[in-house]
């Protein structure tokens, strides 16, 4: 009887120490795999970084703004991938040392769609944050209207975008709660005037005075490296109570089209000063109608009471 309890015990020993070592040869054969997936995942991320970057800076005008931007969604690419493995990594290891894996993964989901419930926003937030960047809709250092508040891009997150408008104040907005987008420095931009004239004035030749400016301004060494384009005069815009409103159109360079507005401007009311060109501005005229005859007043004396 006692041999034949050492005889189990040692089966049991031996049962034991096979499964163990079989165990650990196949966490340590998933290990290998999960490291060789993470080192495939790195070097294709690298390669994608470099593709994306390379096909990116074709069309983006500022220098290292698409590598910033490639940088940034590679990363986020980089760590769900790499998360993704490392969780399949230990579930499947805990499985080959005996655990049941069942009870994780089910909490593991009820925690998920907690979690799911509970940052909804936050989700949201970031998926939005994600295309935005993806979409290069708008970049660190542009000026952009976000819901109605204007101001400079100084930061993009996957959850916010910071904007500080001309005052200093510091605007942020979730990603999320963002409904209307408007980038004025895309690309190229642009300074619409609208020039007032009186109704006496040739308009011909206030628009050859117009062009003979922007011509004068795009000479200049310091505004016109700024100006893509000569002026664009768009010809009469509107008959307004006291003048005539002749529309022009300046293109510049992203987010340079106010200094070259106000030089034009500055240089344009010069000019019109010295060809005499009247520029109107509301006025009012009082007409005082006839004078009204002089009343006449009689004064009586009453006589005494008797």
């Amino acid at each position: 009887m006692p041999n034949v309890s050492i005889d189990h015990v040692f089966t049991w020993l031996m049962e034991s120490t096979t499964t163990f070592v079989q165990g650990g040869l196949r966490v340590a054969l998933i290990a290998m795999i999960a490291y060789g997936a993470i080192r495939a995942i790195r070097v294709g991320m690298a390669h994608l970084e470099d593709i994306l970057t390379k096909t990116w800076e074709r069309t983006e005008p500022v220098p290292g703004a698409a590598r910033k931007r490639v940088m940034t969604l590679v990363g986020l690419l980089r760590t769900i991938c790499l998360a993704f493995v490392w969780v399949i990594a230990v579930v499947m290891a805990l499985a080959q040392i005996g655990l049941d894996v069942t009870p994780i993964l089910a909490g593991a989901g009820i925690i998920g769609l907690a979690v799911g419930f509970g940052a909804q926003n936050l989700v949201r937030d970031m998926i939005s944050g994600f295309f935005m960047i993806l979409e290069n809709q708008v970049r660190v250092g542009d000026v952009a209207i976000v819901n109605g508040t204007g101001g400079l891009v100084e930061a993009i997150t996957f959850r916010t975008i910071t904007l500080r408008d001309l005052s200093g104040v510091v605007h942020i907005f979730p990603n999320g709660a963002i409904t209307t987008l408007s980038n004025m420095t895309k690309d190229w931009s642009a300074y619409v005037i609208d020039v007032g004239v009186a109704y006496k004035e040739d308009t011909d030749r206030v628009v050859s005075i117009m062009k003979s400016v922007a011509d004068e301004l795009k000479q200049d060494p310091v505004y016109g490296a700024k100006m893509i384009e000569p002026i664009e005069i768009l010809g009469v815009d509107n008959f307004a109570d006291s003048a005539v409103v002749i529309k022009a159109r300046l293109k510049t360079l992203p987010i340079e089209q106010w200094s070259v507005g106000r030089e034009y401007r500055r240089r344009l009311k010069k000019a019109f000063d010295a060809e005499r060109i009247e520029i109107p501005f509301p006025h009012r005229t009082l007409y005082m109608g006839e004078a009204s005859p002089p009343f006449v007043v009689q004064t009586t004396t009453a006589s005494p009471s008797s």
